[in-house]
């Protein structure tokens, strides 16, 4: 933030000046005190920061065994993991797949679960499609409590190279795929009154912009803007809403091309393709590490499945990325304007616009949560 000394000299009147400086300085302490419970360990100021209960959000999906879930991609890398989770919880599951060599390997471990786990091969593009999923669903369990939109695909490459083919499919799968699946379940969990929950699979792309991965990104951040509203919007009912943005998991979205549909083009079009020098890069600090450098499926399965009984908003992996998240929130705030003064309607009517965004909350249970984890 800038310094107020420069306030002074700006065209400001004595109240602006004034809610300008109250506003800084409590931006000041806020931060203050969340880096004190972030902090932890032995610190007084940390300790003296740590309630005795921390803010309480519903957990509609607290107890699972029993309940119905559907993963899109659910017979392979992520989706097999939380697909994986959910069973071992008690949960019965309808996945969808579009490989079925990778369903026919997926099954030799989900036998085990006999009839809790259904499979429908499925376009998540296919609008109607996935109401007929929808419907299989309701059909072989009875209900539907859970829908998971995870399928997404891989397209790898600067924005300034990708084509319009490269955006249209992405977009299909990773934006359009995410929506159908809120369409044409959600009315089905709405029905039966016990409670629901809507998770998403993003990224860690759809936390930070990934330069090598600009058409990716997109999609991702779309996915985080749509659970973000939909979580708001579905606030104080019973059905929770998370979003999941993985960094690296051992997965094979890197073979996702196999799906590409002939109508986006040759997948080995010049913005599909990868950047050779940053894949020798990839390879060689893969090849440098005595054990799998992403995550396990299944450990990802968990976490998802944690993060929806505790009915987070964000469900994350990668706590060595915690400056760049942090650095991203105080570049926006830092690049708020202090010379701007609002009309007196604008900020009711904008706030009106945005409803309640309940990112304060979300922010003080975690950091509460946080701290007293040590």
């Amino acid at each position: 933030m800038s310094d107020y000394n420069d306030l002074a000299a700006a065209n400001l009147n004595d109240e602006a000046l004034a809610r300008r400086r109250f506003l800084y300085n409590s931006a000041l302490a806020a931060a203050g005190a969340s880096a004190a419970v972030v902090a932890g360990g032995n610190s007084t100021t940390a300790q003296a920061a740590v309630p005795a209960n921390c803010p309480t959000v519903a957990t509609p999906m607290r107890d699972v065994a029993g309940k119905v879930a559907f993963v899109t991609g659910g017979n392979s890398g992520i989706g097999l993991g939380i697909t994986r989770a959910f069973l071992d919880a008690g949960m019965n599951v309808a996945i969808t797949y579009r490989t079925r060599a990778n369903l026919d390997a997926a099954m030799e471990t989900l036998g085990q679960f006999g009839d809790r786990v259904h499979a429908i091969g499925v376009d998540v593009t296919d609008r109607e499609a996935m109401e007929r999923a929808a419907a299989e669903t309701v059909e072989t369990f009875g209900k539907v409590h859970v829908v998971v939109n995870n399928a997404g695909v891989a397209v790898v490459g600067g924005l300034s190279a990708a084509t319009y083919d490269d955006w249209d499919w992405a977009m299909s799968v990773n934006c359009d795929g995410v929506f159908n699946g809120i369409r044409a379940f959600l009315p089905h969990i709405q029905a039966h009154g016990e409670g629901g929950h809507i998770i998403a699979t993003s990224s860690l792309a759809g936390l930070l912009g990934h330069g090598p991965a600009g058409v990716y990104t997109a999609t991702k951040f779309a996915v985080v803007g749509m659970m973000e509203a939909l979580r708001f919007e579905l606030a104080g009912g019973n059905i929770g809403v998370s979003v999941f943005c993985p960094g690296l998991v051992n997965t094979n979205i890197g073979t996702s091309a196999r799906n590409r549909p002939t109508e986006f083009g040759d997948a080995s079009a010049p913005g599909f393709k990868p950047d050779p020098a940053l894949l020798a890069r990839m390879q060689e600090a893969m090849k440098n590490n005595t054990g799998p450098v992403g995550m396990d499926p299944l450990e990802a399965g968990q976490r998802v499945l944690q993060g929806m009984r505790d009915n987070d908003l964000y469900i994350l992996t990668t706590p060595e990325f915690e400056p760049e998240f942090r650095a991203r929130g105080e570049a926006i705030v830092a690049s708020v304007p202090t010379d701007v003064i609002a009309p007196p309607a604008r900020e009711p009517t904008g706030r009106m616009i945005l409803g309640r965004a309940n990112y304060a909350d979300e922010r003080d249970r975690r950091l509460c949560e946080r701290a007293r984890r040590g």
